[in-house]
């Protein structure tokens, strides 16, 4: 039997929030396998989907740069060693510059930056003179850049902290009405910022990916019900679909035969039935796409208005202007997401990095 040290047990407690004890019993029965023991615990309900974000080391700050006219806007992550650095006015700069440039080039990546010219050197060695002045090692991770397609219109937003940033580009169909749709994009960004949405919609899901997550969805509900029923609060219903991509017209229509069954049986008069079933309908639409609720952006409840699917209000927005209103890309940066913590410092990984 594998040796299951008290620092792999932390290590998975902090990536899942399940209890020590079953931390360390996943370990065991998994043979210290760490991402085998993230599934055992999901598929007993004993935690919420892991999170690389919450297994970071690092520091730095998101930059953005939106063009006046909202057509193309870049997105840099830039990594420091500490979060006293990042609050540092060099380090500010050298952010600003680098988001500058890179807005104003046709690089899509970090290695295409370090070779263009910059301040009479490379951008590289501009770089590394930066890193021996300020005094730390620093990284530019990676960099998004998007420009808006046809009379589209793209947008940003980085919040305060400068941890997280979004982009998110609208396509419509009349020119005119790109310009109107500044704020409302940026709001679709504040948005994603704070509800961390991992794709647009659930086209991007496959039957594979959906049976696996129903799995840890249903065991999850299953085991906060123990909990529920002990404290005499009412359970949560266990769905049978957990995504959009599920609900075949088939599946729908059948639903809505059941529930006109239900309203004869409640004695209902059939010609109030169409004011009682639309709402019937989306309620089972809202409990049977939970998945969709969790990491697509289309499927989440709007912040700023909670009664409404984003895919909704772009429905309202499509019909206020008269227009088609869709979301055609979206890119969200987490500082440091993705980097695993390591024995090593995180000094060491960006010294890594740079070669």
């Amino acid at each position: 039997m594998a040796e299951i040290s008290a620092q792999l047990v932390k290590q998975l407690r902090d990536m899942t929030d399940a209890g020590m004890m079953d931390c360390k019993k996943a370990l065991v029965e998994v043979g210290g396998d760490l991402d085998k023991a993230v599934e055992y615990l999901r598929e007993k309900g004993l935690s919420k989907a892991a999170k690389k974000a919450d297994r970071v080391a690092a520091e730095g700050a998101i930059s953005l740069k939106v063009s006046p006219d909202f057509k193309k806007v870049s997105m840099a992550e830039i990594n420091s060693e500490t979060d006293f650095v990042a609050k540092n006015d060099g380090f500010k700069e050298l952010s600003a510059k680098t988001i500058a440039l890179v807005q104003d080039s046709d690089v899509s990546s970090a290695e295409e930056l370090h070779t263009l010219t910059f301040e009479g050197a490379t951008f590289e060695e501009y770089l590394k003179s930066q890193i021996a002045k300020i005094g730390e090692n620093i990284v530019v991770r990676r960099i998004a850049k998007i420009k808006a397609q046809g009379s589209g219109i793209v947008n940003g937003y980085v919040h305060s902290n400068g941890r997280v940033g979004v982009i998110i580009a609208l396509k419509c169909q009349n020119e005119a009405n790109a310009a109107k749709l500044a704020d409302f994009t940026k709001n679709l960004c504040m948005h994603a910022a704070a509800m961390k949405p991992q794709v647009i919609s659930y086209h991007s899901f496959d039957k594979d990916f959906i049976k696996s997550e129903k799995t840890a969805i249903i065991a999850e509900l299953e085991k906060e019900n123990e909990e529920l029923k002990r404290l005499g609060k009412p359970l949560h219903k266990i769905p049978q679909y957990i995504s959009q991509l599920e609900l075949t017209d088939e599946i729908l229509a059948k639903q809505e035969e059941a529930l006109k069954a239900e309203l004869k049986a409640q004695g209902k008069p059939e010609a109030i039935w169409d004011k009682i079933l639309p709402g019937q309908l989306e309620r089972f639409k809202a409990d049977s796409t939970i998945l969709d609720q969790r990491l697509t952006l289309l499927g989440q409840f709007f912040v700023m208005d909670d009664k409404k699917t984003i895919a909704q209000v772009l429905v309202d927005k499509s019909k206020e202007l008269g227009d088609s209103i869709e979301v055609v890309e979206y890119v969200r940066f987490e500082l440091g997401e993705g980097i695993e913590k390591q024995a090593c410092s995180f000094a060491d990984e960006v010294a890594a990095q740079l070669g």
